[in-house]
């Protein structure tokens, strides 16, 4: 029983951990301006899927956004069009952050749970010792 919360909450920090990655990419490219005749950054989100059998999770799949992207009136951009056009991404900054800190969250709540399990692992062999 002990394993299996280990094992449980260890898959869901591997998740955790790609959704932080995935999260910090499109932060990181809100702000990506391409020409207009190029595809936008493409947020990037996962799909995450119950393991059969063991009780944990795994990410499936990633998933990506629309390459069409929203367009912007930069005329200073250097990408620029004729026009003053760059495509922009199309990415939620309230959304990811709003998700950054959920993935934080669900991180630490999880590296909890393998801490105490491990705790609770240690204690029993002690008590099989005395």
């Amino acid at each position: 029983m002990t394993f299996d919360a280990i094992g449980i909450a260890g898959s869901a920090l591997t998740v955790n951990r790609k959704w932080l990655d995935a999260i910090s990419d499109n932060i990181a490219n809100v702000n990506t301006a391409r020409r207009t005749n190029e595809s936008a950054f493409q947020a990037r989100y996962l799909q995450v899927e119950a393991a059969e059998g063991t009780g944990g999770v795994f990410v499936k799949s990633d998933l990506y956004g629309s390459t069409e992207g929203r367009l912007s009136y930069q005329p200073d951009n250097p990408l620029a069009d004729e026009n003053g056009m760059v495509r922009m991404p199309d990415i939620d900054m309230a959304a990811q952050m709003s998700a950054l800190i959920i993935a934080q969250r669900a991180y630490a709540a999880n590296a909890a749970v393998v801490d105490r399990a491990r705790e609770s692992y240690t204690n029993a062999l002690q008590i099989g010792r005395g």
